[in-house]
């Protein structure tokens, strides 16, 4: 990889709201519309962050009917360096509990 592309994806990653959706999608695939409540963003903006680290390869999306469903991409070119960030991110594992709270854990099943 090159300092460039490195760069690239420390850029992206240098947001806090994509980099606490990859941490989350590093433990568990998620969809859009638990990305809005957890995040309280409208839909199109939590779509652009997606998009934008779909579009870098880190991470991937599958449709499910009319839904789609987001993880990390474990066969990207960046996964090593993101892998590697991600063991020095805190757990986002409590955005899952509290989705299963209110009862928003894969709601678009």
């Amino acid at each position: 990889m090159e300092l460039k592309e490195t760069a690239n994806v420390l850029k992206l990653l240098g947001d806090k709201t994509r980099l606490a959706m990859v941490s989350m999608l590093a433990e568990q695939e998620c969809c859009v519309c638990e990305f809005v409540e957890i995040f309280k963003m409208s839909q199109p903006s939590i779509s652009q962050h997606l998009r934008k680290m779909r579009d870098l390869g880190i991470v991937k999306e599958q449709r499910k009917g009319q839904w789609v469903v987001y993880s990390l991409s474990t066969t990207s070119e960046y996964y090593e360096i993101v892998k590697t960030l991600l063991k020095h991110v805190p757990s986002q594992r409590e955005k899952f509990q509290w989705l299963e709270e209110k009862g928003l854990r894969i709601i678009c099943n």
